[in-house]
């Protein structure tokens, strides 16, 4: 029997964010090492930006930490990016059978309601993955540490963080979708057809995704503050201490690395995921 055409999606989305999660991790690090450092530093003391973060982990660690979390990535990105192309897909057919595309309004709440989905299935993975990757907790393996957050903090603490990560990935997936779909819209024909086609659909993903990732940094850092502090801090109260500590800036701390990851990896899933569903005959 063939597949079903939502299950191919899921495979084809699941691969597109294996290749993406592998190569982008050491940035996704870095942005969560950033946003969780301490504001120590005295007045006038040297700015930690990405580069100094980077090189510190290479130097304190070694440059095999740069994957550090990458375990907890994979678990969350191959399922997870495969049930947002699944959702995404699912819902296109149903709201636009004749094969119409989307208008800016409708590719928003598309795109938005396809993430959630998957963000509201794969929040505790990103919950370990977080603290994988903020360097404060010892945790060996994935199974490990859901089972010591289980046993410490119960499993309310697994879904900590789920209404800044909907704030974050729900307009962020609907804002790159709309700018994604709508840049594709106004290309010319043939450039759409030519054999460049998925360099331009890269181009036109890493556009949508410096876009979205801007417009969305001040939940990312909230969201990470949450999920890293033990002391199970509300949305309310992440947004408190980071405005007393470090003001506005504090929001868009660590805009560099996530912008960087989130649009390359972005604009590389949906090149791949499209190329993939083109081979299997499917319209994406």
């Amino acid at each position: 029997k063939k597949a079903h055409p939502a299950l191919k999606a899921f495979m084809c989305g699941s691969l597109s964010g294996t290749c993406s999660t592998l190569l982008f991790q050491p940035l996704d690090l870095v942005k969560t090492r950033l946003q969780t450092m301490q504001n120590n530093m005295k007045p006038g003391a040297p700015k930690v930006g990405m580069m100094t973060v980077f090189i510190q982990v290479v130097r304190t660690e070694n440059v095999l930490a740069l994957w550090k979390g990458v375990s907890p990535s994979f678990v969350r990105c191959i399922p997870g990016v495969g049930i947002y192309f699944s959702t995404f897909y699912s819902l296109k057919q149903h709201f636009f059978p004749e094969g119409r595309g989307p208008n800016a309004g409708e590719a928003v709440l598309l795109g938005a309601g396809a993430r959630s989905v998957a963000g509201v299935c794969m929040l505790p993975v990103t919950v370990i993955k977080t603290r994988f990757e903020s360097g404060r907790y010892n945790y060996v393996s994935v199974i490990g540490a859901l089972k010591s957050v289980c046993e410490t903090e119960g499993p309310r603490a697994l879904f900590s963080g789920l209404p800044a990560t909907l704030l974050r990935d729900a307009p962020f997936s609907g804002i790159y979708v709309m700018f994604y779909s709508q840049t594709k819209r106004s290309l010319p024909q043939e450039v759409s057809s030519s054999p460049y086609a998925p360099l331009v659909n890269f181009g036109c993903g890493v556009v949508a995704g410096v876009l979205a990732s801007l417009a969305t940094q001040p939940a990312d850092v909230v969201k990470t503050h949450v999920q890293v502090s033990p002391a199970h801090w509300t949305t309310k109260d992440a947004v408190g201490f980071i405005y007393r500590e470090h003001g506005l800036r504090g929001f868009f701390r660590g805009a560099v690395p996530r912008s960087l990851r989130r649009t390359l990896m972005a604009a590389m899933a949906w090149t791949v995921y499209e190329q993939l569903m083109a081979h299997m005959g499917l319209k994406s």
